[in-house]
């Protein structure tokens, strides 16, 4: 048998005692992310991914399986209040896991041998196992958001094809910037081909077809966006960074463009046409320095074309880019003072 019993280089759970869960203070319930209350026993099996396990098929259901992918063993009993709580979280976590990690449920009080042998000390216990050996693992209930992050670091031990979806958006966004927009799409595809409402996919998918140069694939995959998701942040960040694409495929060459508008400093247009170019050209500051030039000119040319296509920048950038929150104070400046 490959586990190691006693193993010094197992992993410690954490003390039962420490005060743990999404505990809702008005009630002292653990609750769900959403504020639900978890309040059901734990249940019986369902499918390949949630299983009961025993004396008799443990090798089988936790050694041999933890040999294909990470297997979570979660040690229970009907008199544990907090085993109730946690039991149906890691039963709903591992389900939307898609098969990445398997949970083997094991009743303390049928079998006291098992128990005896993982030095299983409190109720609920929780191991992680993989490729039979342990890998981690914790003691007492635990919040929703603590339970997704440890089955995500689970599932990544069985490869990015079986991510959860939240991780494989995760991994998605950081190829496409990384340059890597095939991947990306990639990976952005096999979360909508599950979920196709997920806006963060939906919008990456898009950015990774413009980063592909697919425009035309990037407009009609943003023009069949559910109409709930309209509004999404996401989902109006990729249009306007397909927008400000499409700009720049009428844009001429960006040395010309930088000379005309060196030529004329109070010429609005050729500021206008040297940020679309140099935006495109991954020239980002450059960009918006000349449509806050233009700016400071007059705010009002054109009906307010050159802030409303820095504001353009801002949406395609996103909130958390550093150059947004820079180049919004630089506006405010303009306009307040």
């Amino acid at each position: 048998m490959a586990f190691i019993i006693g193993d010094p280089s197992a992993p410690k759970a954490p003390d039962a005692n420490a005060k743990s869960g999404a505990e809702d203070t008005a009630t002292g319930q653990i609750v769900t992310e959403d504020g639900a209350p978890v309040t059901a026993a734990p249940g019986a099996a369902g499918g390949p991914d949630i299983v009961d396990a025993n004396i008799n098929n443990f090798e089988d259901e936790v050694i041999k399986a933890s040999m294909e992918r990470p297997v979570l063993i979660d040690f229970w009993a009907s008199w544990c209040g907090p085993c109730k709580q946690l039991t149906p979280i890691l039963e709903k976590v591992v389900t939307e896991a898609r098969g990445a990690v398997k949970l083997v449920k094991i009743d303390a009080d049928a079998n006291p041998e098992l128990c005896q042998m993982l030095q299983v000390q409190s109720l609920p216990t929780v191991f992680a196992l993989h490729e039979g050996r342990p890998v981690d693992a914790f003691m007492g209930a635990q919040p929703e958001s603590q339970i997704r992050e440890f089955v995500g670091k689970l599932a990544k031990l069985a490869g990015p094809a079986a991510l959860p979806l939240d991780q494989m958006v995760e991994d998605a966004q950081k190829a496409l910037d990384e340059g890597d927009a095939a991947e990306a799409y990639e990976l952005f595809a096999n979360v909508i081909a599950e979920n196709d409402t997920n806006a963060k996919a939906l919008a990456g998918a898009a950015r990774a077809l413009i980063a592909m140069g697919e425009m035309e694939a990037a407009n009609d995959l943003l023009a069949d966006v559910p109409t709930q998701l309209t509004m999404d942040s996401d989902i109006q960040a990729a249009r306007s960074a397909l927008d400000v694409a499409n700009q720049a495929a009428d844009a001429g060459p960006l040395a010309e463009l930088r000379q005309a508008m060196e030529a004329k400093p109070d010429d609005h247009q050729a500021k206008l046409d040297f940020a679309v170019a140099a935006f495109a050209a991954g020239e980002q500051t450059a960009a918006m320095d000349a449509l806050l030039d233009s700016i400071r000119l007059d705010r009002e040319w054109q009906e307010g074309e050159a802030r409303a296509q820095l504001l353009k920048y801002f949406e395609t950038l996103g909130p958390t880019n550093p150059l947004t929150g820079q180049y919004r104070r630089q506006l405010s400046a303009i306009l307040f003072s």
